[in-house]
């Protein structure tokens, strides 16, 4: 059996491994592990008569399409098929079957009843996957070609990926521009170099990033390559509501745009936010003015000090006493000092024990525990006795 088995390649665009065996047969295996766009069917082993012949098929990286199996032939997660194309056919891996399909129907805002699904034809036979791996094999000798072409036309684009059709007629070359670009003598040299169907897609550089995929500063895969297919504008102002630092090292993403997850959480500190007042200025006690030196925004406090340049010595205080303050300052009333602030009511707090101590701790313990002992055994010895 070790003889009849050949190197393991794992193609991550398509999420499955490609063997070769020693013989020449060639056996592809769909591996989830690769996360682009992934999703939890956690409705498995649950049918339903309505999505039964509905199923979601992966091409290359970020691209997945629902289609109908019209074939009447029994399919499920991890099959290879060969699904209807606008010219000719595609080949794909089925991801996910099951009513789980209607959570991204409607996540694509796909009406099932109007809509009108590609078709499955069949399971994939051994000449469409060999077929499907030849066109594979040349995507990435086109994409470098493809380069220099537009590179020798002068375009202002970037070409930053190639997808084969199944059938190896037709190939979608993703591009980037910042500007309107004219394909006209490009879409000639590229027919004319590779001998297919030509189409142009442009996408953005949060798209290209999830296409690419990647690992991100939080460790985690990258949202846009692991679950996000819709991309919000963003702002540095979801950044300054959060008390971010304004360093564009820090804030970029690896596309070289503010980072996607600065919007996850901005809702929730604008919110936060309206329970402080409006400070214009410091606020008057009579030994003094305070200024404000920082905002917890979650916790709900604005900490003070009476020295607008240290931090030294600073005092917390609830917005709403904030607020009491500044309408005491309107009518001309001053407050004694603000060293005489609320007793803010500290809330309880998990504190884990893992790492709190040293390592050590456990030899301090045997150590102490030696010395007893030897003091025990003094102390049972009678002054005849032998040492």
């Amino acid at each position: 059996m070790e003889k009849d088995k050949g190197i393991i390649n794992y193609d991550c665009s398509r999420g499955c491994d490609v063997e070769r065996t020693p013989h020449g047969a060639l056996n592809i295996n769909f591996n989830p592990s690769c996360c682009k766009l992934g999703a939890f069917n956690w409705l498995e082993g649950i049918s339903q008569e309505q999505y039964k012949d509905l199923f979601e098929i992966r091409f290359k990286n970020t691209r997945k399409i629902i289609f109908r199996n019209t074939s009447n032939q029994l399919l499920t997660t991890g099959d290879i098929v060969v699904v209807e194309a606008p010219n000719g056919h595609d080949v794909g891996i089925i991801t996910l079957e099951g009513p789980i399909i209607a959570r991204q129907l409607m996540r694509h805002k796909i009406d099932p009843e109007n809509y009108e699904f590609r078709k499955i034809y069949r399971k994939a036979k051994i000449l469409d996957i060999e077929r499907w791996q030849e066109a594979i094999a040349r995507e990435h000798k086109t994409m470098i070609r493809s380069r220099q072409i537009a590179a020798k036309l002068g375009l202002n684009m970037k070409i930053g990926d190639v997808e084969f059709q199944g059938d190896g007629t037709k190939a979608i070359f993703y591009y980037i521009a910042d500007e309107r670009v004219d394909f006209r003598q490009l879409i000639r040299d590229f027919a004319e170099e590779f001998h297919i169907r030509i189409e142009m897609k442009q996408i953005g550089a949060r798209q290209e990033a999830g296409l690419i995929g990647g690992i991100g500063v939080c460790g985690r895969a990258l949202c846009c390559s692991k679950y996000m297919s819709d991309f919000q504008s963003i702002t540095t102002q979801a950044a300054r509501c959060q008390d971010l630092s304004l360093n564009p090292q820090k804030l970029a993403g690896q596309c070289s745009k503010l980072k996607c997850c600065i919007n996850y959480e901005a809702s929730i500190y604008i919110d936060a936010q309206k329970q402080f007042p409006e400070l214009r200025g410091p606020l008057e006690f009579k030994d003094g003015q305070a200024f404000l030196m920082k905002t917890d925004i979650l916790k709900g406090l604005m900490w003070f000090s009476y020295d607008p340049n240290s931090m030294a010595n600073i005092l917390p205080l609830t917005g709403s006493k904030v607020r009491d303050i500044i309408a005491a300052n309107r009518k001309g009333l001053k407050p004694d000092s603000l060293q005489e602030k609320e007793i803010i009511s500290k809330e309880p707090q998990f504190i884990s024990a893992v790492g709190d101590d040293s390592i050590s701790r456990f030899d301090e313990k045997t150590k102490k525990a030696q010395n007893q002992n030897k003091k025990r055994k003094n102390f049972r010895q009678k002054p005849g006795d032998k040492q």
